[in-house]
């Protein structure tokens, strides 16, 4: 099924990462977020945190975006770990799929790629979307891994949802329907303007997407265990939950 002239490439990967997240880098950076939760924890705004935080440690701006991305305050992660719904339980109803969040953090993971293992227990690369995306090699192997999981799992019904003004969503769409032509799951796909309001109403949510995280009803760890089970390549994470380390 997948495209031969489609163009090779390593999805999130930058060269300079070795540099940014180095052993001592690495222990700049945690304590750099021990700072950050502790003032997130008395009210104060992420964004001016951040760049409090990163001025004084003279963080790159990939590090501030790894730090921000890796750190949520105390109450949040509670939150979030309340509404967490065992993986044992997913084939139990419907599951809502962030389309965008999901597969790109796939593309990461395969791409070996820096992945971000946050606070909350969530994995978050960053690539960054920014309103474009293209298919590369790495999306065929992620949506292959996606149906073998949707599969061993004997998912029901899977619903995805794609913010439509993203270039080449289209493609993407008729990409992961001639996959799942061969696989015995119901599976529906929603072009939407903004995926975050309508994914923030339901129950049995995937992402990683923070926000979506603390307004949904309920929400699996997926991202995580795909990449703990069928991604065993995958390296280039690093940890922001009890330690900052690379696992």
């Amino acid at each position: 099924m997948e495209d031969k002239h489609i163009r090779i490439a390593r999805r999130g990967y930058d060269e300079q990462d070795l540099k940014w997240f180095s052993e001592t880098e690495l222990k700049k950076l945690l304590k750099a977020q021990e700072e950050v939760l502790w003032l997130m924890d008395r009210g104060y705004k992420m964004d001016s945190v951040i760049n409090f935080i990163g001025s004084h440690y003279q963080l790159a701006s990939r590090q501030r975006i790894a730090l921000q991305r890796g750190t949520s305050s105390t109450l949040q992660c509670i939150n979030r770990k309340e509404k967490l719904i065992p993986i044992d339980k997913i084939n139990e109803k419907s599951i809502f799929i962030d389309g965008f969040n999901l597969i790109i953090t796939l593309e990461v993971a395969l791409s070996n790629g820096t992945l971000i293992y946050s606070n909350d227990g969530t994995i978050r690369d960053l690539a960054g979307l920014r309103g474009t995306y293209r298919l590369i090699d790495k999306t065929y192997k992620a949506i292959e891994i996606l149906g073998r999981f949707f599969k061993d799992l004997k998912i029901k019904e899977v619903i995805f949802y794609f913010d439509s003004p993203v270039s080449n969503s289209g493609r993407l769409k008729q990409t992961i329907l001639e996959y799942f032509k061969t696989w015995d799951i119901k599976i529906q796909i929603e072009f939407v303007n903004n995926a975050d309001p309508i994914l923030e109403s339901k129950e049995r949510v995937i992402t990683s997407d923070s926000i979506i995280l603390d307004k949904c009803i309920s929400w699996f760890n997926v991202t995580g265990y795909i990449i703990e089970n069928y991604i065993q390549e995958c390296c280039s994470i690093y940890k922001f939950n009890t330690s900052f380390t690379s696992i």
